[in-house]
């Protein structure tokens, strides 16, 4: 469509000598078209103007039936054009073609802009300094990330001011109220100070929603005390409330995924190596906003004294399986706990146990639905003693530290009864429970080389024969005496007259 500005810009040139080939050129539109408006002498609005049509050229196919569709839109405004035809065509058949859609669906619109009731309006707010901070989840699935070839599935805590637009996040892999505490402390340190509200949607993690939406989870208000800040949530399905964040969302997946084009590869080497990418990019992003960033650093309050431990405390009981059960995940404990209460505190991507002041151990969080994680250590003193639990337990697949130990008990059951090869393979898991995993792995891919039959007795034998030299720090030297050099320096001296 040709503007206003580019039909001056070819009489400027035309005044100064320019051909109309050449004058067009320049002014971007095709000779035909110059020549048109060189000889009327009019601009494109002034022609438009001319030719605006106040008749119909046909007469309206929807005339007849329209008060029908204006009765639905008044009753339901919500109703889609699309969906309005399509009933017609029910209703009346072969009265109205597919080729008559878009003409129904502008006078739709038509209607809608003339007699519909009113559409939301937006209030754009002046946002002041220090005041507010908003945050959200966000998945970063679909900017296809691997960690060492391996794709990694995970989401970002999103933290933004609203003011000066300074932001940052944190990796995790749910919306837990450990990952938003995590994500919001990690935020705040980042930050150096604390502002007067923090402002979320209606996670769970933060909002009481089956029993009362309209408070804050205990944990969530313990987390906003401890730093002095005051909440704030959005009304429901109303997103654009929590603007800020959300269009800082889309600006920052976006600047990620270029700044990959351009890195030229999307793998990293570990966890870490993309963490430090990542706040290298926060760190360039927010350079643009220094200026508004400081002069809000100036109004905000300052940390306390430390932060707050980022877990979720929970008291469990072990069963009699030496297993527990956390957010409908199963983990096992060491077999001298069962019948115990022990006290659980979940972190956003690990559990602590502890019973009474002593920490037992840490184990990973599992992430997904029906998982389970069950370490042989914790038990392979009750499969020795009842190893015909073996071929059926539940999670035997958790049973099996590598490949190889699964090889080894393929190959046992290939050889003996399923009773016998689970004996066998039991006491094989033992010695790698008291000697070393690693070494017994080394052990079975030794066996599997050189063609040794796999039983218990052998993998002992192979560990035997290749049992670990002691590093040359290690060698033992007797002590050194200089009794006999003492004894012959002194004949050496009397025998000297």
């Amino acid at each position: 469509m040709v503007t206003d500005n580019q039909v001056k810009q070819l009489r400027r040139y035309l005044q100064k000598g320019k051909t109309l080939d050449l004058a067009a050129a320049k002014s971007g539109m095709d000779p035909k078209t110059a020549r048109k408006y060189r000889d009327h002498h009019k601009l494109p609005s002034e022609v438009k103007a001319e030719h605006v049509r106040t008749w119909r050229t046909r007469d309206d196919p929807f005339a007849t039936h329209w008060p029908e569709v204006e009765s639905f839109l008044e009753l339901n405004s919500g109703l889609e054009a699309k969906t309005l035809f399509d009933h017609l065509q029910r209703t009346y058949p072969g009265q109205f073609s597919d080729g008559q859609l878009r003409t129904f669906q502008r006078k739709v619109k038509y209607w809608r802009a003339t007699q519909g009731p009113g559409k939301e309006v937006y209030f754009p707010q002046i946002h002041k300094p220090g005041r507010i901070g908003q945050s959200d989840f966000t998945c970063m699935n679909q900017l296809d990330v691997t960690i060492a070839g391996r794709p990694f599935s995970h989401l970002i805590y999103h933290f933004v001011l609203s003011y000066s637009n300074w932001e940052t996040g944190t990796i995790c892999f749910s919306e837990s109220f450990e990952s938003l505490s995590e994500g919001l402390q990690n935020a705040l340190w980042d930050l150096g100070g604390v502002p007067q509200y923090h402002q979320t949607d209606r996670l769970s993690a933060a909002v009481n929603k089956p029993d009362n939406p309209e408070e804050f989870t205990r944990m969530y208000q313990g987390l906003l005390g401890h730093y002095g800040l005051r909440g704030r949530r959005i009304n429901p399905s109303r997103a654009h409330e929590n603007g800020d964040v959300e269009q800082r969302h889309h600006r920052f997946k976006r600047a990620v995924d270029q700044a990959l084009l351009l890195r030229g590869s999307r793998d990293f080497a570990s966890r870490a190596a993309y963490t430090d990418y990542l706040r290298t990019l926060f760190s360039r992003l927010n350079s643009g906003r220094a200026a508004r960033y400081l002069e809000e650093r100036k109004l905000l309050r300052p940390l306390p004294a430390k932060p707050l431990d980022s877990c979720t405390r929970m008291n469990v009981k072990v069963g009699p399986s030496s297993t527990i059960r956390v957010k409908h995940k199963v983990y096992s404990v060491h077999s001298r706990l069962v019948g115990e209460t022990i006290c659980v505190r979940l972190y956003a991507e690990k559990l602590e146990v502890w019973y009474g002041q002593r920490h037992i151990e840490t184990i990973p969080r599992l992430r997904g639905s029906d998982r389970h994680h069950i370490q042989y250590r914790h038990m392979i003193d009750w499969l020795i003693r009842k190893p015909g639990a073996f071929a059926n337990y539940r999670y035997r697949s958790d049973l099996f530290p590598t490949s190889r130990f699964r090889m080894a008990y393929d190959s046992l059951c290939e050889r003996h009864a399923l009773a016998k090869a689970g004996r066998e393979y039991v006491k094989i898991l033992q010695l790698a429970a008291r000697e070393n995993e690693t070494a017994v792995d080394d052990a079975l891919r030794v066996m599997f080389c050189g063609d040794v039959t796999i039983s218990a007795e052998n993998v002992t034998t192979q560990l035997q024969s290749c049992l670990p030299v002691k590093p040359a720090t290690q060698v033992e030297v007797a002590p050194v005496t200089l009794q006999g050099y003492d004894l012959l320096l002194q004949s050496v001296q009397e025998a000297i007259p």
